[in-house]
């Protein structure tokens, strides 16, 4: 079994179905030794999260919707990687985005849920440089949302 899978499977994550784009764009494009993933939100499937955080969405939540987008972007990881995440070299950038409310300034926790996972998936290739900014609304309501560049191979 390729590294990542068994790596996966040693934490119990089973990654969800590719999520589909909302709008007009693609869910990645590879420049290079690059790989752009658009962002993705806190689906997982059963409707996802969403709300604002702060208000109607928990901090707890909160995290577990930004891991949720981490397990999203590992699917479209694999895709775009031909089902091979061992062509994975490193998560280069994360950028975080948390539908936030007006009293809620614990944005950068809250992405640790993604940032996280891409460590412990990873290891050390994992680390990644990272933005995490609190917005007003995010689309279709979803609590998170995160896109991510990835050098492969």
């Amino acid at each position: 079994m390729p590294q990542i899978e068994t790596r996966l499977a040693e934490l119990g994550l089973i990654l969800p179905e590719l999520v589909a784009p909302f709008a007009t764009y693609v869910p990645s494009v590879r420049s290079g030794s690059q790989l752009y993933i658009s962002g993705q939100v806190s689906t997982d499937g059963r409707g996802g999260i969403k709300g604002t955080v702060g208000e109607d969405v928990d901090f707890d939540t909160a995290v577990q919707a930004a891991r949720v987008c981490g397990l999203n972007l590992l699917s479209q990881m694999k895709s775009a990687l031909d089902g091979d995440l061992d062509r994975v070299v490193r998560v280069v950038k994360l950028g975080g985005f948390v539908q936030a409310g007006p009293e809620f300034y614990d944005v950068p926790k809250v992405i640790n849920g993604c940032s996280d996972l891409m460590v412990e998936v990873f290891g050390d290739a994992g680390r990644h440089a990272r933005s995490a900014v609190g917005v007003y609304k995010l689309p279709l309501n979803f609590a998170v949302e995160v896109d991510a560049v990835v050098e492969v191979r």
